[in-house]
């Protein structure tokens, strides 16, 4: 991740923003008053974003379109692999490789019908010229079958070394569900792969391309630019987690969590166990923490260092400074409606998804 730089904002960049207060409205935040200003409106659950180097923004939305938005025009871009859209499945994520100027690659995360279920999937295509078209998509990994609608995970990110992380959910089994506990399975996992798509080595018994185990359904991931990676995940009734990911290790799920069981019945031997991590932050009552940016300077400078998060139950951006031990400030305004996906643009600008509005609204400062 880099910082902001003015002079490299794209044109289009340019060209959007020069009718950004058309329909502004303005927040209260510890950076001061920011602007809140739609780059495009009438999406239909929206789930992930990703920005294109001439500063064209790609959007999923979960039946199954994805979408070029420039001008605040969004137009469906063909050639998609065929997902199940059902409870919390469909198409999820879209991650742009740094490279894309070269290699013209989109990656995708989503659900699929498979023998036992539905999995989750990632793939990719190369983005035609026009921009009207993936061509030669391929899924390039399916995880392991689940009964059910639940919990797919799916958030996809680069590492600084151009490796590929996507996390997957428990595929809601619940707390007597151990597949997120069991590393030869796929399931409540983060999962690294090539850029091949081929996946990386994992410890011994351990799945082809586990890096760690116990996560019960992330919903952002980052990584920060020393090379750190979080992921935001939601726990049960509270108990939501922001965890910073090492290999080879376990967080916990359904061992051990900060949140109760549906009924209140406590989950596995409760709070804290031999061998197990111990979250960065957690939530208790739960926020559905969805999205996730670490903030790198651009407009808002004194945030360097924060984690933005989105909450899909509260309505708020959650800003979580480390360095004040996971001080919370919360965003809020009436666009921040179940908010799904959140990132820094190359603007320098906070960029998110409102599925309440459906709407891409960016906040910066100015009037």
């Amino acid at each position: 991740m880099t910082a902001f730089r003015p002079a490299m904002v794209p044109p289009l960049f340019a060209a959007l923003l020069a009718g950004a207060p058309v329909q502004a409205a303005q927040v209260q935040t510890s950076a001061g008053a920011l602007t809140i200003a739609p780059v495009v409106q009438g999406l239909e659950e929206p789930w992930g974003f990703g920005f294109l180097p001439d500063g064209t923004v790609l959007v999923t939305e979960r039946a199954g379109r994805l979408l070029r938005v420039a001008d605040g025009t969004a137009t469906p871009i063909q050639g998609l692999p065929k997902v199940q859209a059902g409870g919390q499945g469909g198409l999820l994520d879209v991650m742009i490789p740094r490279d894309f100027t070269t290699s013209r690659e989109v990656w995708l995360s989503y659900s699929v019908a498979v023998r036992g279920g539905a999995a989750t999937a990632m793939g990719r295509g190369r983005l035609s010229a026009d921009g009207q078209q993936l061509e030669g998509f391929e899924t390039l990994w399916t995880g392991d079958p689940a009964q059910g609608g639940r919990h797919f995970g799916a958030r996809l990110a680069e590492a600084p070394d151009g490796t590929i992380r996507l996390a997957t959910g428990d595929r809601g089994t619940g707390p007597d569900g151990m597949q997120a506990q069991d590393p030869a399975s796929s399931i409540g996992k983060v999962m690294g792969f090539t850029r091949a798509g081929k996946p990386l080595p994992s410890p011994d018994g351990w799945a082809p391309g586990v890096v760690s185990i116990g996560h019960r359904n992330v919903q952002g991931a980052a990584f920060g630019p020393d090379g750190s990676f979080w992921v935001a995940e939601h726990g049960a009734r509270g108990g939501d987690e922001v965890n910073r990911v090492e290999p080879g290790r376990n967080y916990g799920w359904p061992a051990i969590s900060y949140g109760v069981n549906y009924n209140g019945a406590t989950i596995g031997t409760g709070t804290t166990a031999p061998g197990m991590e111990q979250p960065s932050h957690y939530w208790d009552p739960s926020m559905a923490p969805s999205g996730l940016a670490i903030w790198t300077g651009g407009q808002m400078p004194g945030w360097t260092g924060s984690l933005l998060v989105g909450s899909l139950k509260f309505d708020h951006i959650a800003r979580l400074d480390p360095a004040q031990g996971f001080a919370e400030e919360l965003i809020a305004a009436p666009e921040t409606g179940r908010v799904r996906d959140v990132r820094q643009g190359p603007d320098g600008a906070l960029w998110f998804l409102s599925v309440t509005n459906g709407a891409l609204y960016r906040m910066a400062p100015g009037g």
